[in-house]
């Protein structure tokens, strides 16, 4: 029940950003949905091999470069979810943020 309700809260503010910010693009609360699902699934298949390969650039900026590959991870996603769009990387960043950010914000710090 608690992951049915991360992903609604991700779905929301998702959707919410795609009205704020004019670089990304996401159609219906559905494809929101679908965002915040492949989103989570590529955060847990691709992500962890990206930070093994990246740890040395990690390292050295002192774990900036988790946002590039946080980046990364949304064009990856937009490219593969018909209705969601994204205009460029630093778009991507910027939702990036804003998402983990605002879905923190709202969640509370809940335990899992």
């Amino acid at each position: 029940m608690n992951l049915i309700i991360r992903l609604i809260i991700t779905a929301a503010v998702a959707f919410g950003l795609s009205y704020i910010l004019p670089g990304i693009h996401i159609d219906t609360f559905g494809t929101a949905l679908i965002v915040a699902v492949v989103l989570g699934l590529l955060n847990i298949i691709i992500k962890p091999i990206l930070v093994i390969l990246t740890l040395p650039v990690t390292i050295i900026t002192l774990g900036l470069f988790l946002f590039v590959i946080n980046a990364l991870i949304i064009i990856w996603g937009a490219k593969l979810i018909d209705g969601f769009s994204v205009d460029g990387f630093w778009w991507a960043l910027i939702f990036s943020f804003l998402l983990s950010l605002v879905t923190s914000i709202i969640s509370g710090g809940e335990k899992s």
